[in-house]
């Protein structure tokens, strides 16, 4: 079921989300509905709070680029945890889903690894870089309330983009 996508200004956007403490058939169903959702709006990723569900959840997919590292692959990842960051670090340009028409340059470690727990519930460790990294990284931060445009690297680097020209470059 494509689910409605919270947009800036909604109070839910800037909450922390809560741990999953079991995966459940509910947790599943939210993850299929994500996925569902994600692809509807053609982004890269969606965080459980932006379909206005406050839990640890959030998924990832970028399109496949043999030059992309880690794409091609639909990562959903509960109570996931970023325990490791390169010291290297880049500046590239970012959107949101839920701030539709708009884009920013924000500064991310090149290089992460991540804890989570998988659909299935059991343990996961990544090791991902570039712009599957950056995509984790926004969507970690939604689940803590923040947002893309708390992290620009200046607030004039940040321009419109005409709707539906966003869609191949949009985070979650």
């Amino acid at each position: 079921m494509v689910r409605d996508i919270r947009k800036i200004g909604d109070p839910v956007l800037r909450r922390k989300a809560k741990k999953v403490e079991k995966v459940t058939k509910d947790v599943q169903k939210l993850i299929d509905d994500m996925i569902e959702t994600m692809h509807a709006a053609h982004g890269l990723g969606l965080a459980a709070p932006q379909v206005g569900v406050l839990q640890r959840v959030a998924i990832v997919e970028i399109e496949p680029d043999e030059k992309v590292p880690g794409s091609g692959t639909l990562y959903a990842f509960i109570n996931p945890e970023i325990v490791k960051v390169s010291e290297e670090t880049w500046v590239n340009q970012e959107g949101c889903l839920s701030i539709p028409g708009w884009r920013g340059e924000v500064e991310r470690p090149m290089n992460i690894t991540v804890k989570a727990l998988d659909r299935a519930g059991n343990r996961i460790k990544l090791d991902v870089e570039g712009w599957v990294a950056r995509a984790f990284q926004h969507e970690v931060d939604h689940l803590d309330g923040v947002m893309f445009i708390d992290k620009l690297v200046a607030p004039d680097r940040m321009w419109r983009v005409k709707e539906g020209e966003e869609d191949k470059e949009a985070a979650g």
